[in-house]
Parts: structure tokens; sequence; C-alpha cells
């Protein structure tokens, strides 16, 4: 008998947590952060307590309750004996956003991960330039140990353990060396075992596809017991890598369970594409003067590449922040692509490089920093991209006149609606013009507008997601990653509709 349990991620866009047993054997697709189960409770200046370890998280029912956790997130007054102990002979991960992967870092690391070698090079960059929130640290964590009475947990200084990862196809020593260096060099390190999906033992047989999607390295899943099912991730057919997707929907064919992504089940097709993007981006900027800023979604390197050709067109040099380019010199360990090379990097006015900002002096020594005071003397020959959290490091330039592209997702919250009044107050500061979004008074309140045309989602349409099931053409459809499942029981047969933590089984 084969079982399906949906622990997270059935109603809401994010939080995937999909677990398939098969005579006592296990795998998770996803063990993602809710970001809307947890900004019920948390927001910016309110967080789980991380000296708690996964008590808060437990209690708030945020994550399963399960006996499959890090013990060193335990604390002595929690007995976690009370939850199912589950088998799990590894996490699939689809690719390095958030909600797939923010809950990753909590589990036993007895459970490897497999996942390709730019998701995994993703997660290390990520984990060595930011400031990780508990769960997220995946790449590498500090052990915890029990302080005072055992109920306070405390990092242990000086030390990080790696965990065990599986990658879908083979990698070069360059991606093992990363993996090994530490961005703070007064740290130990317990590395972790790094092999590839084809040497796996399993009693699943496990097939990983490269699909497209708004980040690079996702990846959908064929896993073959006594029945095949078939998970897309995070997928769409309209980016630039769209026949990537297409190849995996075409092997699918005839899968006897397909879990499918419903991002956009609530939301009226488009027509869009990374090519009309283009289009309209190139259109601005040609006849943009002054500054040029262009606003899209975090590692949505693609997006990127976008602007850089449209930036080469114009004869304009293009500006990236110093994260992006220490993620993208991960990305180089992985596919061996320079992404840097002829690009600028802005030099962030601080007092103290950081580790990682080293790191990545060390790996890239002909890399090309640029003042803002420079970018001031000749603003029109610039285009940068920065987002709302960079905006702030404009007032270093004397701008003269600008011009703000917003490439990026729309606002599905209200608390996100509150940002783009921010930045709104920011570009009228700078008198910019803008494009892609503009602030408008609606029900009494300020909240953003979106335009068209300047951006393209990284999830398949209605359209295409219809087209997907329809080729599969599976016996079982179970969706996930979405606000709107009623969609599919109203469009297709043989759907079946889970809850959080409802388990079907065949």
């Amino acid at each position: 008998m084969t079982s399906i349990t949906v622990y997270d991620g059935a109603k809401t866009i994010g939080g995937n947590k999909i677990y398939v047993n098969e005579k006592g054997n296990g795998l998770f697709f996803d063990f993602g952060m809710n970001f809307k189960k947890y900004g019920q409770y948390f927001q910016e200046f309110l967080s789980a307590r991380s000296n708690r370890g996964i008590y808060d998280l437990i209690q708030l029912n945020l994550i399963p309750k399960l006996n499959i956790y890090r013990e060193d997130l335990v604390p002595i007054d929690f007995d976690m004996s009370k939850f199912p102990n589950i088998e799990i002979d590894a996490v699939l991960l689809s690719h390095a956003h958030m909600d797939h992967f923010g809950n990753i870092g909590l589990l036993n690391p007895k459970y490897p991960i497999i996942t390709s070698p730019s998701t995994l090079m993703f997660l290390k960059g990520i984990l060595d330039c930011s400031t990780a929130m508990l769960g997220s640290d995946v790449a590498y964590y500090s052990l915890k140990k029990h302080k005072k009475d055992g109920r306070i947990l405390e990092a242990e200084r000086g030390k990080d353990i790696g965990r065990d990862f599986i990658c879908t196809e083979s990698f070069s020593e360059k991606l093992i060396d990363f993996m090994l260096t530490r961005a703070s060099k007064r740290k130990a390190y317990e590395e972790g075992d790094i092999s590839q999906l084809k040497d796996f033992s399993s009693n699943f047989e496990i097939t990983a596809y490269d699909v497209d999607h708004s980040i690079f390295g996702a990846t959908a899943y064929l896993v073959s017991g006594e029945t095949t099912i078939a998970y897309t991730g995070d997928f769409r057919l309209h980016g630039t890598r769209g026949k990537n997707s297409e190849k995996f929907i075409n092997e699918a064919k005839g899968t006897s369970v397909l879990i499918i992504e419903g991002t956009r089940s609530a939301k009226e097709d488009i027509s869009e594409s990374e090519d009309i993007v283009y289009e309209n981006c190139r259109r601005v900027v040609e006849l943009a003067k002054g500054l040029i800023v262009a606003d899209f979604t975090a590692r949505n390197f693609e997006r990127l590449e976008t602007f850089k050709k449209i930036a080469n067109l114009v004869g304009r040099s293009l500006v990236i922040t110093p994260k992006d380019a220490y993620l993208l010199n991960a990305l180089k360990k992985a596919d061996g692509i320079n992404r840097i090379e002829d690009l600028y990097v802005y030099n962030v006015l601080k007092t103290v490089r950081k580790g990682w900002e080293d790191l990545l002096l060390e790996e890239e020594p002909d890399i090309q920093y640029i003042d803002p005071k420079d970018i001031a003397k000749e603003q029109e020959n610039f285009l940068i991209c920065f987002s709302l959290f960079d905006i702030k490091n404009l007032l270093d330039i004397k701008l003269q006149s600008g011009t703000y592209i917003y490439s990026s997702s729309e606002a599905f919250e209200e608390e996100s609606e509150f940002d783009f009044v921010r930045l709104n107050n920011w570009l009228k500061r700078f008198n910019f013009k803008i494009y892609g979004f503009e602030v408008v008074e609606e029900g009494g309140r300020e909240k953003p507008k979106f335009t068209k045309g300047f951006h393209a989602s990284g999830h398949a349409s209605k359209k295409d997601l219809s087209w997907t099931i329809d080729t599969i053409n599976p016996d079982i459809i179970i969706p996930v990653h979405t606000d709107n499942p009623q969609w599919f029981e109203d469009n297709f047969e043989n759907v079946v509709l889970l809850e959080d933590g409802q388990t079907y089984e065949f």
C-alpha cells in the first residue's frame, strides 16, 4: 500500500511538506516554511525564539508534530517521544525558495537531501551571506547545547555541521571546495557527504528533471515504487527554459499520481513571457534619461540576464549588489558559467567587510567594484539592480533624474502592500519616473496597482496547468501550493483534495 500525506501546503501557496510512504519506506517532497501560517503569529520584529529550538513552532502548529527533528533543537522540558517517528529515506528538494526549503534545517541530519547542484550552491551561498531564520540553515548549521536548566538552547560557537547531500547530476570539485569553505574562517567545520543520485540506494526509483521556474536549478521528480508519482515542484512553461518543463511533462505521461502546484489557479490568465518582459523593459530603457534602477525578485538571475542584455544594447553598464555577486559566484561552481564577467558590483559604504565579502574577493580577484561617487558622475551610463532593501544606498548618489522599473511579482497580502507605499516614498524623494507599478488610493488607504508586461510569473498559468494535466493524464491529481484547490476539482476528474495533515491511501 502506498500513502501520501500533505503535512503542509495543501491550501496555501508555499510551505510544501508532502510525505510518501510505501511499505515502511518514506520520502518528503520539500519541507518549506509556510509564510502565511507564520504570519498569523510573527512579523518583522516578532519571531520564534531560537533559544527554545522547535518549541514555539510545534506549539503553534507551524511544523508537523513528528519525531523527526534535530535532537539539539529540543529543549529538556519538551517530550518528542509522544509524536510519531516516521521513516524518511531522503528529502527531495525542488528549488531554493524559502517556502520550499525553509524548514529543512530543523530536520534530523540523518536524512539526506536530494537536490540539483545549482540549488545546493544557492543554499550554501544564501546561508553564507544572510542571517538565517531558524530552519533555513540547510547547507550547514551550528549545533545547539542545553544551557542552565536545559530549557534554553545556545549555539556552540566556532563550529558548523554539514549535512549529507545527494546531487541530481554530476558535480565539480569546485562545488565540493565551496561547500567546505567557511565564510567565517574562525569556524571549524564537520563536513557532510556529497554524492550523486545515481549512487543512492533506495526502495524508490527516483528520477530528477530540470524545469523552468524563476530561479535556476528548479527540479521536478518522478518517484516509482509500487506506483509512480510525479511531483512538479514550482514550474512554468513561458520562461526561457520552458522546454525543460515540457520534457518532464512528456516523460511523466501515464503517471499514477500527479502532485501539482496551483499557485495561479485563482488568477486570470494573461499573455506573458520573458520575451514580453524584455521588449517592454527595453523600450523604457531606450527612452530613459539619467540613472536607471531595475527591481526584480532576489535570485531571479534569468531576469538579471534580461537586463544585462538590455544594458548592453543601449551601452549602459549593469551594476549588481555584492550579495548577488556572491550568489552568482556560487552558481558558477555548479554550472561553470561566469555571469559576473563584464558587470560592476556596487561598493556599499560600510565600516567592515563580512567574511563572505572577503571570500568573494578571493574567489573573484578581477571583480569590478564601483563607488557611488563614480556612478554619480556619469549616471546616464548605468543600470543598477536594486530592490527596496537596497534603495537607501541611492542616497550616496546625487541623483539628477532617474527611471525605476519594477519587474517583480505583485503584492499578495496587505502587509506587503505597505512595502510598496514605502518604496513609492523613496522613489518620490528621488524624483524617479516609475514603471511597473503606481500607488493609488483605494478604500481609504494607499495601495499598489501593477502594470502588466514588466514581469513574468514563475508559475504555470491555468491554461498551462490544464495542458500539463491533460498531457500526463494521471489516475489521481493532488493539488498543492495553491489557495484555490477547488479549481482543480471543478475542472478535472479524479482530483483528491486534502487538508493539511490528511493522508490519502491507494
